[in-house]
């Protein structure tokens, strides 16, 4: 039997009712589903199948590789913000840490842990890995003392002091040296350690490497010691001592810490000319004390 012309029309309706059009084909074959990504994986898979060149291995391996270009273009915005909002800081390294979105941020021998999306907010401390039992920062620390160069021991007694703030608790028998800046989070971290301290002589010389401003309205105020602790150990917000411009050693200072290779605060020089740089607790500066004066840790 001859189909007629509108039994013809009938079956291609039929077909064209089954019919999908190829772009939607592809689409579904990549698995691919309308206002969703396709998943890694199955991104890998579509690759192997449409070029015959990539694997699923080698796509995991690129989307690492993007992931760890990320970090770093994440890193480097850190770094630009941080030197907006924090320019009389030297920061000089922004790495990635574990967790997403998290960096440690060096500021020469100091760390500290600053997400990429609040950089108004710093966290001091050590980052701990419960499931390995592993301290991160701490091995951090120890890459970067084997980075730190050596310096040969300070001549301790020919340091000027008469351009230091000086500082003597108990005793005083024991002598320590401390390059601080008022403008560094660190050395304000530090001075709390330090008002833990007994029977010692602190000869602290005033840098400027967050800006004259501070440390010369320090030198130059009424009670300069005063002055110091106040600013340091306050817990209000802090303002520029009370004082007039006054003759101030804060340029020798600083031409005397770049004599001697100095370029971060806290510094500490002990009496055997040996030194520590970065924030030590007063567990820690009692035993370097002690070892210079031969005496036993109480």
């Amino acid at each position: 039997m001859t189909p007629t012309i509108e039994g013809k029309r009938t079956a291609r309706k039929k077909r064209d009712a089954t019919r999908v059009p190829i772009s939607i084909l592809a689409l579904l074959a990549g698995g691919l589903t309308f206002g969703q990504p396709a998943s890694a994986s199955e991104s890998g898979l579509r690759e192997t199948k449409d070029s015959g060149n990539a694997t699923p291995s080698h796509q995991a391996e690129k989307t690492q590789d993007d992931a760890q270009w990320v970090s770093i273009r994440e890193g480097a915005r850190l770094l630009t913000e941080l030197q907006k909002l924090y320019p009389g800081t030297r920061f000089t390294e922004v790495i990635a840490s574990p967790i997403r979105g998290l960096f440690e941020v060096w500021m020469d021998r100091n760390v500290v842990y600053v997400f990429s999306h609040a950089p108004r907010y710093f966290l001091f401390g050590h980052l701990f890995d419960t499931e390995t039992l592993r301290d991160i920062t701490a091995a951090r620390l120890i890459q970067q003392d084997s980075r730190t160069p050596a310096f040969d021991p300070v001549q301790f007694d020919q340091l000027p002091f008469k351009d230091a703030i000086k500082t003597v608790r108990g005793t005083g028998k024991r002598q320590l040296v401390l390059f601080s800046d008022p403008a560094c989070p660190y050395c304000r971290r530090l001075e709390a350690e330090l008002s833990e301290i007994s029977d010692v002589t602190i000869h602290t010389f005033l840098v400027p490497f967050g800006g004259e401003a501070l440390p010369i309205s320090i030198w130059c105020a009424r009670d300069r010691n005063k002055a110091w602790k106040k600013f340091m150990l306050g817990t209000a917000i802090r303002q520029l001592p009370p004082g007039k411009p006054c003759p101030n050693p804060v340029a020798r200072n600083l031409e005397l810490a770049h004599t001697l290779g100095i370029s971060s605060t806290p510094t500490l020089i002990w009496a055997d000319g040996s030194r520590t740089e970065g924030f030590i607790d007063h567990t820690a500066i009692n035993v370097r004390l002690n070892a210079n004066t031969g005496e036993k840790e109480p």
